[in-house]
């Protein structure tokens, strides 16, 4: 079936595909992806593909449509269920396949979508295969003329929780009461199966399976989606939060004060754990990052290497390099021995064992890799990002050390602030990340772009 080029654009994007449920996506166009991605994978000799799908009332349908279209090209299916995004990555690994995984990860209800990987959970984007697959679509998916693959069901998330929990060193952990805010994603399917063995009481919030999210938002990225697990902290006495998004591939930290830790200091305790195992060792962080995060990476003897932003770029650099960690601003977390896929999962477990390996609680233990002030992102509404690019760096010629344009333009100012101006590849925004030595620091240079930007 022929489909014209805009609507299926509007859908495969440049790492996954999300639309929609009932306008842009329904059970016969992904039955047609599930087709276009057989005859991509069976390139490289593939013979079956793993199929996820999160909790969102949509997923089984369309997971099963998808499966239909791979076994119409003659490949096998292995069908594991509900699923967290890194457990799909993991099965991907496990079973040495290409795998999908349906979900709309902290979108509305409305919405679902499918990330794709190839074997080894090495990812698929634009240029690695969505354009091939998106082009098929458009033209018609051609039929197979040999025999249809086979379906079968595996549950691995018990291989999964011990597959993770033997990453991290959990021999010295010291019992924890542990508050988690699932936000009715699929932590609430993976948190029980992974901490189950460990000394840990767990405080559970919202962990009911619930693809319309009744309480709030699966993207604890907002912090009007924290508010609900800062207060929890808080009543239950917890010695530390974890929150995951929808599909539950990324862990924000909340200490046993109530406050957010930064995702920028998790990766940093997080690359010093992993350069203990490995010492000399890449860590990859993006370039919005805290300077923080480099910075101890070189004391500690690693080598840091500096990306863009997008896990497109993190996961290549992953590869190219052999780095063993990889973090982002956004909590996302890449590990070398997890294929170089992301994973909230262990994130939280390497923070938990640094948290019960001591005594100290999490906000003193935290606060070595919180050297300076951040803003987090800003988003402006622009007519022309350029333009107001160019505006900012006008005004701030005559205190500019460096400006680099890896992603966007990085301004570093001669007194030790930086700041990074990016513009939206899908919208019309312009995003701000500023840090600085001190908060105040940080509000006088907001407040001084904004004011450029938004004039």
């Amino acid at each position: 079936m022929a489909r014209s080029a805009e609507s299926v654009h509007a859908v495969i994007k440049a790492y996954d595909v999300r639309g929609v449920v009932g306008e842009h996506i329904d059970a016969a166009f992904v039955q047609d992806v599930g087709g276009a991605f057989a005859r991509l994978v069976r390139e490289d000799s593939a013979t079956k593909v793993v199929i996820g799908y999160d909790m969102r009332a949509s997923s089984p349908e369309l997971a099963r449509a998808f499966a239909d279209g791979v076994t119409a090209q003659g490949l096998d299916v292995v069908l594991i269920g509900l699923a967290s995004t890194d457990q799909l990555y993991f099965a991907s690994g496990l079973f040495d396949c290409p795998g999908a995984m349906f979900t709309a990860s902290h979108n509305p209800a409305k919405y679902n979508g499918i990330k794709l990987c190839r074997a080894g959970a090495k990812p698929v984007g634009q240029e690695t295969g969505l354009s091939t697959i998106a082009a098929e679509v458009v033209d018609g998916v051609p039929a197979f003329d040999g025999a249809p693959g086979t379906v079968s069901e595996e549950d691995v998330l018990e291989q999964y929780a011990s597959f993770v929990r033997g990453l991290v060193n959990l021999s010295d952990l010291r019992p924890l009461t542990v508050a988690v805010d699932a936000g009715n994603g699929m932590g609430g399917h993976t948190v029980p199966a992974v901490f189950e063995p460990m000394p840990v009481k767990l405080e559970p919030l919202y962990f009911e399976l619930d693809g319309t999210f009744p309480n709030h938002e699966a993207n604890p990225l907002d912090p009007a989606n924290l508010v609900d697990l800062q207060r929890y902290v808080r009543e239950t006495g917890a010695d530390i939060g974890l929150a995951f998004d929808g599909d539950a591939d990324r862990c924000f930290v909340v200490d046993e004060l109530g406050n957010p830790v930064s995702p920028s200091a998790v990766t940093a305790l997080v690359a010093e754990r992993e350069l203990a195992k490995e010492p000399g060792a890449t860590v990859i962080h993006n370039l919005i990052t805290s300077r923080a995060v480099p910075e101890l990476v070189s004391e500690l003897g690693g080598h840091p290497v500096r990306t863009r932003v997008g896990h497109s770029f993190i996961k290549q650099q992953m590869a190219e390099t052999g780095a063993i960690f990889g973090g982002e601003h956004s909590a996302h977390y890449y590990f070398r021995d997890f294929w170089g896929a992301d994973s909230g999962m262990l994130a939280g477990l390497h923070v938990l064992a640094a948290l019960g390996e001591q005594d100290r609680p999490l906000s003193e233990l935290m606060a070595k890799y919180e050297r300076y002030a951040a803003s987090g992102e800003i988003n402006s509404t622009v007519a022309d990002a350029a333009e107001r690019t160019d505006a900012v760096l006008s005004a701030f010629s005559d205190r500019t050390t460096v400006v680099d344009r890896l992603d966007g333009v990085t301004v570093e100012l001669a007194d030790g602030a930086w700041f990074n101006l990016r513009a939206s590849n899908t919208e019309p925004l312009l995003r701000l990340n500023v840090e600085a030595a001190t908060a105040a620091e940080v509000d006088a240079l907001v407040t001084e772009i904004l004011g450029i930007v938004r004039a």
